[in-house]
């Protein structure tokens, strides 16, 4: 009878969860979250995941965005709509997804008195791809997907292309209002199986594929309130046409001059690419032809993403049909009919306008006479620094003549302004509380052209893109330049066991006696250590940390601010910042150092009578110690994340035994050696296994005065299921979803 309720109870919970499913490697991906119901007066809308520590995944208020607590696997990953609290649309973009993302988010709202549960999302990150390569010229080709059969009524499925940008290739219902969203490139050459909700198999079939339809693609399912993805990798392979094959094999043959062969390169190049680097002024797409043009003919380009960048017809330019983004910023040639040059310049040109651009010459029927595609690169320089550097410099010099009146801002990828130069001066008002003291532009920067921008004590958390633009009195864009900054974070690494382990800090610079030193961690910035006034200052510091660091002395004098962490473990995987401050709290200095605690894993089939988790030390350990082992499911995937943890596994103190701090979970299944403190040896033995026992497990030794003396974490991973002999004598699945009964010795396995 318990059994069964345990099963019913997971399985209600399980299916009250919404189930997003992604690829690893994709840009980005949905958790999502709407509310219906009333927001309270100071509203704050926490998106968690129970089985982190911290937990905190993404938290909005009015406000705006708060990071101070967020979990530093997200760092800079997490985004909401500004305004989440007026449209209730509280659904969270999570960026470059991983594996180690997979899990069960919880979406929340409260308003101080208490909190409500709106949404429960499970994220399925996999590691898997299809791959499917077909010839230009084939019929047709199949993206596969598949996925359950006997699908609801009001399944949606949508196929979209990833690259080069996000295009709609086919959705299901095909209705005539949403035929118009579907990306030009794809009308009346895709189709699905009539009957795909029944079969399940919602497979894309495109006609006539070419080159230009290489790339990845998604199939996403809508299903209730669930969302799944899967992708496949498609890789069109040109051919050459018989013409083209006989003139390649003349000029092998006859050895033709190269200058032949580099005028024909263009028939055996499927796409001309042209690479940039950003902060150019402008660059040319070309488009040339020596057929006769007649006067009536229309040239349209256009992007990948079907947007007009630009039309010519009846003698003029077409500045009216132009997508916004393109305003002002192309150009062609004059009597381009005449020579056949129909070639595009594009001004300013950045990294957002990577795209493949298309040049299509109509007729007045509206008959294609030419067609050309033309792959634009703009490269983005990236500048590398170590973290621990005074200020790091983003570097743009210019040659044009700038007018004195120019605006210069400086913007990050979230649009965020790092710096503003405007009416001779920097206009400090308008920059973001981010960069509030941080950066530096040079003087007479107009007459130099100097716009180079400098940036103080340079984080990881820096890690962005950087735009540039100077703009005329007028509004009009006179210069762009993008920069990409690295601040590269050393990791120390070391086992789990170890009494110890130092974050370096080294530093030449001359510090004054009155400076305060502070080292702080990612999870809530709690203080780790601080020195101030010549001594450490305990009562500043997190109690997670008490009695555990340590730094040198006469730091100030030395330079040496390196810190030593004792009995450190995986919850201790955090990037750590030292700052040193000037007595007026200006900041001197400032470095991050990562740490990587590895916890050993022991693999064992599931079936087996025993499994031992070692431990071994030399330390000398005092009779009165207290061993004491316990379990935490930090290891875990989602599957197991709701399960209880921190329990007590073993317990030996006063010299034997102690079953009755023992959890009833692992009651007569565990077992140490004798003389344990004698002799070393701490290996815990865990009787009959299962995937329930999945864990990290501590074993830490304490004095009588319950001060650690030394710790060490050991991971559990026991594969596969295990069937027992319950007391009718069925034999049942042992699984952790359904039957959290620890195994017995009279149970036959």
């Amino acid at each position: 009878m318990m059994l069964v309720l345990l099963l019913l109870i997971y399985t209600s919970q399980h299916a009250l969860a919404v189930v997003v499913e992604m690829n690893a490697g994709e840009m980005s991906v949905l958790l999502p979250c709407q509310f219906s119901g009333f927001i309270p007066d100071d509203p704050t809308v926490m998106w968690t995941r129970n089985d982190l520590v911290p937990k905190s995944v993404h938290v909005q208020h009015k406000e705006g965005d708060d990071f101070q607590g967020q979990n530093q696997r997200y760092r800079g990953r997490t985004k909401m709509r500004p305004d989440a609290l007026d449209t209730s649309d509280f659904s969270l973009t999570l960026r470059k997804p991983e594996m180690t993302d997979s899990g069960n988010y919880t979406c929340s709202i409260s308003g101080g008195r208490g909190e409500r549960t709106l949404e429960d999302v499970e994220l399925q990150i996999k590691d898997q791809q299809v791959e499917v390569k077909v010839v230009e010229g084939s019929d047709s080709v199949i993206l596969p997907c598949k996925t359950k059969h006997d699908l609801p009524e009001d399944t949606r499925v949508e196929w979209t292309r990833s690259n080069p940008e996000l295009m709609l290739v086919h959705i299901y219902p095909h209705k005539s209002d949403q035929r118009k969203k579907q990306d030009g490139l794809y009308r009346d050459r895709t189709a699905v199986n009539k009957d795909l909700l029944r079969t399940g198999d919602l497979s894309l079939t495109l006609k006539h594929p070419t080159e230009r339809d290489s790339g990845g693609y998604i199939c996403t399912i809508y299903r209730d309130k669930d969302i799944l993805r899967q992708k496949v990798v498609l890789q069109v392979k040109g051919w050459f046409p018989p013409w083209a094959t006989a003139l390649l094999v003349l000029l092998v043959l006859f050895v033709v001059s190269g200058g032949l062969l580099f005028h024909f390169r263009h028939y055996f190049m499927s796409v001309y690419k042209v690479e940039v680097d950003s902060g150019v002024e402008s660059v040319l797409l070309p488009c040339k032809t020596v057929a006769h043009l007649p006067e009536d003919v229309k040239v349209e380009w256009m992007d990948s993403d079907d947007k007009k960048v630009h039309v010519y017809q009846s003698s003029s330019d077409h500045s009216d049909e132009k997508h916004q983004v393109y305003r002002n910023r192309t150009e062609m040639k004059r009597n381009l009919l005449r020579t056949g040059d129909l070639s595009l310049t594009l001004k300013h040109p950045t990294n957002e306008d990577n795209s493949t651009y298309t040049c299509t010459v109509y007729n007045r029927e509206g008959n294609i006479l030419l067609k050309k595609d033309v792959l634009l690169a703009v490269r983005v320089p990236q500048v590398e620094v170590d973290s621990g550097v005074e200020s790091v410099q983003l570097p743009l010099k210019t040659t044009l003549h700038l007018p004195e009146d120019a605006k210069i801002e400086w913007k990050d990828s979230d649009d965020d302004h790092l710096h503003v130069y405007e009416k001779r001066f920097d206009q400090l008002e308008q920059q973001d509380q981010v960069y509030k003291d941080r950066t530096k532009m040079n003087e007479d920067l107009l007459r130099t052209g100097d716009l180079s921008l400098t940036l103080k004590h340079p984080t990881d958390g820096d890690n962005r893109t950087y735009t540039c633009t100077v703009y005329s009195k007028e509004g009009n864009i006179l210069l762009r330049k993008k920069l990409e900054l690295k601040v590269k974070v050393p990791q120390v690494e070391v086992d789990s066991g170890v009494e110890s382990v130092q974050l370096p800090f080294n530093t030449t610079l001359h510090l004054p006696e009155d400076a305060k030193v502070e080292w702080k961690d990612s999870s809530n910035y709690r203080k780790v250590h601080v020195y101030e006034n010549g001594s450490d200052q305990p009562e500043e510091q997190d109690q997670v940390y008490r009695d555990r660091t340590k730094m040198n002395e006469d730091l100030l004098k030395t330079g040496d601010l390196s810190l030593t962490l004792k009995y450190p473990t995986d919850e201790n995987n955090y990037t750590y910042t030292c700052t040193v401050y000037a007595k007026d709290q200006t900041i001197l200095l400032k470095k991050q150092v990562e740490l990587k605690v590895r916890v050993p894993q022991m693999e064992v089939d599931s079936g087996v009578e025993s499994v031992q988790l070692p431990f071994k030390t030399t330390l000398p350990l005092p009779e009165d110690a207290k061993v004491e082992w316990k379990d935490s499911c930090t290891i875990l995937s989602s599957e197991y994340q709701s399960r209880p943890n921190n329990r007590k596994v073993h317990v030996y103190e006063n010299s034997c035994d102690d079953p009755e701090e023992q959890d009833q979970v692992y009651r007569d299944r565990t077992k140490t050696n004798e003389d344990l403190l004698k002799t070393g040896d701490l290996s815990l033995t865990l009787k009959y296994p299962t995937d329930y026992d999945n864990f990290t497990y501590t074993c830490t030794v304490y004095s009588v005065e319950g001060n650690i003396l030394i710790l060490k974490q050991m991971g559990l991973k026991v594969r596969g299921r295990v069937q027992v002999q319950d007391q009718t004598g069925d034999i049942r699945n042992r699984s952790s979803s359904i039957d959290p009964t620890p195994l017995m010795a009279d149970q036959s396995v």
